[in-house]
């Protein structure tokens, strides 16, 4: 059945604030949330309907998919299914204005993420978007202000899915329960290499039906190549995003994943200085070697720390000779005065290596007082679009912090110098001309403020 308009007069706002008071929420599309009702579902759009949305169609059939967007029309079909009663749209713009909508899940190529996520909170949807958030310092600031003006009325969640696995929260206990002694500093690394020389030249015309000024979007005009889109449903990004146009390489694949690891472990906020090195600079494509090295003020339990972040061949140096850390493909350590805590997304190895490494100064937490588990990482999303008193693990304020941390590094390894950086300001303090690549320039027609 077609849901109703809803229609906020003085009667019904007061009656929405007292149930949002109470922990549950009128939605846009007029369904009362928190309920836990057969009907207690979202209007969903989903805004990109191929490659990592396929991952998400499990979770998506327990609510109202309403919408599907996708720049490609070859991809609806598929889509629709399984959402057989959605609505199709090519261009995003005119899929947020898609009537009763209560929420979108974006899973477009990564120079939209930022675009579409800023229209959405314009509009009091809720957000759920693939990862990177957003691919200039600019963007990452912008959608922090613009949620943090909504916390408490709209969910967000980025979608570093592996978040919720059990042994990030293992890892944290340990590093905070002094596993390995005070912590000293922390590290995360990836291993992939995907060398490019530059944009593809002109090749051929699009397929009918695949609309690339649609892709192209706000990023400056390029010529078509076929392969951009030869990739496999979930990792056609290995095409596209390396280039500095349409995303950040592994800094915001790989990257915003094992940093997520390193961000939640630590309790992170800004860092005050940025240096990194790397291959020598192409003005077309991201860098495949890269080393980037960030330090962060204290916290209410640690001292002050370096984090880092190696890529392509890079490595931080292993603790012991007979461990080869290029074997962990992409993982995390974490360095105090006691010993290493070395992990990837589900293991992890102790090392004590302090004067007296017999571990009996560390004590594992029983497990009744361990940390509650996540569980469905996108239901975590959708509880709290129904709850807005829930708390959500990847947020906009956690992510884009996390974000802009990376894109930061960026900046550093363009400029070549140490940069020193004013978080709260958004400022770096002792280079002027960095300040020009916060931004990225967007095509006539364009706003981030849609």
């Amino acid at each position: 059945m077609e849901t109703q308009p809803f229609i906020l007069d003085r009667r019904s706002f007061l009656k929405q604030s007292s149930l949002a008071g109470a922990g549950l929420l009128i939605l846009p599309s007029g369904i009362m949330a928190g309920t836990n009702s057969p009907n207690d579902k979202l209007n969903i759009a989903l805004i990109g309907a191929w490659g990592r949305a396929t991952g998400h169609y499990a979770w998506l059939k327990e609510q109202n998919v309403v919408a599907i967007c996708d720049i490609n029309e070859a991809h609806f079909a598929p889509a629709l299914k399984e959402f057989p009663k959605a609505e199709t749209y090519i261009d995003w713009r005119k899929c947020l204005d898609h009537k009763n909508l209560d929420a979108v899940v974006i899973c477009t190529a990564d120079h939209h993420h930022a675009f579409i996520s800023n229209w959405a909170l314009n509009r009091g949807l809720h957000v759920y978007c693939e990862k990177p958030l957003a691919i200039s310092v600019e963007e990452a600031r912008t959608l922090r202000a613009n949620w943090l003006g909504k916390k408490g009325k709209i969910a967000t969640q980025c979608g570093t899915q592996m978040h919720a696995q059990d042994n990030y929260a293992r890892v944290k206990e340990m590093v905070r329960d002094g596993a390995i002694g005070e912590l000293q500093s922390a590290v995360g690394w990836g291993n992939r290499k995907i060398p490019r020389d530059g944009y593809f030249p002109a090749q051929g015309k699009p397929p009918t039906g695949l609309h690339w000024d649609l892709w192209l979007g706000p990023s400056p005009e390029r010529p078509y190549h076929p392969d951009y889109f030869v990739g496999k449903p979930g990792a056609n990004c290995l095409q596209w995003n390396m280039f500095w146009d349409w995303g950040l390489g592994q800094i915001g694949d790989m990257g915003s994943h094992m940093m997520d690891f390193v961000w939640n472990t630590i309790d992170a906020t800004s860092p005050t200085t940025i240096k990194a090195s790397g291959e020598p600079f192409n003005p077309d494509v991201t860098p495949v070697l890269l080393e980037i090295h960030f330090d962060h003020p204290a916290n209410d339990w640690r001292g002050p720390i370096q984090v880092s972040w190696h890529q392509g061949g890079s490595l931080p140096r292993s603790p012991r000779e007979f461990i080869d850390l290029n074997t962990i493909g992409h993982g995390v350590m974490f360095k105090g005065s006691e010993g290493f805590l070395i992990a990837d997304y589900t293991k992890r190895l102790l090392i004590p290596s302090g004067k007296d490494p017999d571990l009996s100064y560390y004590k594992p937490r029983a497990k009744k007082d361990q940390l509650p588990p996540i569980g469905q990482f996108q239901q975590q999303w959708v509880d709290a679009c129904k709850d807005p008193s829930k708390e959500i693990c990847c947020n906009f304020e956690y992510h884009s912090l996390l974000i802009e941390q990376m894109l930061l590094g960026l900046i550093a390894y363009r400029t070549g110098e140490t940069l020193e950086y004013d978080g709260a300001k958004g400022l770096i303090t002792n280079h002027a001309e960095a300040k020009a690549l916060f931004k990225r320039k967007y095509r006539d027609g364009w706003t981030l403020n849609g």
